[in-house]
């Protein structure tokens, strides 16, 4: 059992060193495209966000507070949806798009996620552009037309705005050091597939120990390669 263990062990390194040229060509190949890919093709992703809490009326406001209860916290998670949805409206990004030139609302409506935060009355605005500064204008513009509309449709609704948008520093994509890690990998398994594909459809008989195994016919005599 352990010499056929040793044997199969002898025969994969066998293949690996056979095909080394083969696998080393594809796994540089991979890389270095996912290296000119990630840092001189693939344009830097900005993204740009900002949270709005959605709290009690102003009305309801001036209520005890012992009276913000778990029934009022509940009720407010769900508006937050509804929020969630008037943030996503057509409506918002005319407003948005006639604050930011040159950007549509079709452009705006693509561009722009909103998402309510689970188990929260919190509504986070997210925009990813390729330019830094334009993502940190069209994340105001959305979030101040998003005031505006709600306001619009809840007029006694308070909204306020916890975490401001500020510019973004560094891109979110493309992740060029993982991009070339993962590059890599794929390259290496699949250069090391492929040579073990090529060697189970290679069917010629190379050496001694072949005849031996496909043939089962005893070696009588051996030609070297260079002989003087």
């Amino acid at each position: 059992m352990d010499e056929e263990i040793t044997l199969d062990l002898r025969d994969f390194f066998n293949i690996l060193r056979k095909r080394l040229k083969l696998i080393v060509g594809i796994t540089v190949l991979c890389t270095l495209v996912s290296v000119i890919l990630s840092f001189f093709v693939i344009k830097p992703t900005y993204q740009a966000k900002t949270s709005i809490v959605i709290g009690k009326t102003d009305s309801e406001s001036t209520v005890d507070k012992s009276q913000y209860n778990y029934n009022d916290v509940m009720m407010f998670q769900k508006l937050v949806k509804t929020y969630a949805e008037i943030g996503k409206s057509r409506a918002v990004a005319e407003n948005a798009s006639a604050r930011v030139k040159g950007v549509t609302a079709d452009q705006i409506q693509k561009m722009v996620t909103v998402t309510p935060q689970a188990d929260t009355q919190i509504i986070e605005f997210n925009i990813e552009n390729n330019d830094p500064k334009q993502a940190y204008l069209i994340i105001n513009a959305v979030s101040e037309a998003f005031i505006q509309e709600a306001k619009r449709i809840y007029p006694s609704g308070n909204i306020q705005v916890m975490d401001n948008a500020k510019t973004p520093e560094k891109p979110i994509k493309p992740k060029k050091a993982l991009n070339v890690a993962i590059a890599f990998f794929i390259g290496l398994m699949a250069s090391v597939g492929l040579a073990f594909v090529l060697e189970y459809m290679d069917s010629t008989i190379k050496t001694e120990d072949d005849i031996s195994r496909y043939l089962d016919l005893p070696v009588i005599g051996i030609i070297p390669k260079n002989m003087e």
